[in-house]
């Protein structure tokens, strides 16, 4: 007679074949392909970079100009004359609220490319300044390179203390940190205009020089028409005075925005990559 155990054997063995596959499986002697990160990793070219960094700030500013318009136009008119007033401030669409997350969170965006826009001009400024064969002016053409570096830098840093200070919350250091972004804005401008030309006969000017300048006049007279007319709101509450300060400031903030953005005819067919070197240190 065939007992239980007899008959349940069978089983078993097939348990114990799928035991010895899977423990093969698991050997830790059995070949692992390894993964090497070599080559170039990512790439972009530096005319998206540079496009990307002038539309955040250039759409999140048509972006409160409308909204504000349409649904708080009562809020960014009034000025403390009580004067008619049409076109608002550029601190008045983007220091209410929800505009000014908007407006913050798209500079705070764009400040990374802008910093290195900054780094690839004073790279750009000494590597053309190393062509110049008198040292006077080769002196005089690397200082203005620093400068022009140093202003970008004193630049961003303005525009983000503008920028998360507004008129509202403190118009004290608000109108203070705007008038040293006005004045550097222009010094900037100003450096890069004129490095750009030194030493024309020895090294060719820089291809966007002749727009630099054209930018800086049209910033110098926005800037003047911003300050008579601000005088005139503030001193004398002349009707519209506001108005045509508005004015000057979107054409001083657009000329800002056009002068950063030339990098894209300066350099137009650069990239930025990541690259793993063949050769490297690893931990």
């Amino acid at each position: 007679m065939v007992n239980d155990a007899q008959v349940q054997s069978p089983p078993n063995l097939v348990v114990r074949d799928e035991d010895e596959r899977t423990n093969a499986a698991c050997n830790v002697n059995s070949p692992v392909t390894k993964l090497e990160y070599k080559g170039i990793l990512w790439t972009c070219g530096l005319r998206e970079i540079c496009l990307t960094a002038l539309w955040l700030p250039l759409g999140a500013l048509i972006f409160c100009y409308v909204t504000t318009s349409i649904f708080q136009a009562d809020d960014i008119h009034e000025t403390h004359c009580r004067v008619y007033n049409v076109v608002p401030s550029i601190s008045a669409i983007t220091g209410i609220s929800p505009q000014r997350y908007v407006w913050r969170i798209c500079v705070a965006f764009h400040l990374g490319p802008r910093l290195l826009i900054g780094s690839l001009y004073y790279n750009y400024h000494k590597e053309r300044t190393a062509h110049i064969v008198e040292e006077k002016t080769r002196l005089l053409a690397i200082k203005l390179g620093d400068a022009c570096y140093w202003f970008n830098f004193i630049e961003l840093f303005a525009l983000t203390g503008v920028t998360y200070v507004s008129n509202r919350e403190n118009y004290f250091v608000h109108e203070k940190i705007f008038i040293v972004f006005m004045i550097v804005a222009l010094l900037h401008m100003l450096c890069r205009a004129r490095v750009g030309c030194i030493a024309s006969d020895v090294v060719e000017p820089v291809r966007t020089n002749k727009l630099v300048w054209t930018l800086f006049y049209v910033a110098i007279a926005a800037t003047v028409g911003l300050v008579i007319f601000f005088l005139r709101h503030r001193l004398l509450c002349r009707p519209l005075a506001f108005t045509w300060f508005s004015v000057c400031e979107y054409i001083l903030a657009t000329a800002n925005m056009a002068f950063h953005a030339l990098i894209v005819r300066d350099l137009p067919l650069h990239q930025l990559q990541v690259v793993c070197p063949a050769h490297s240190k690893q931990n």
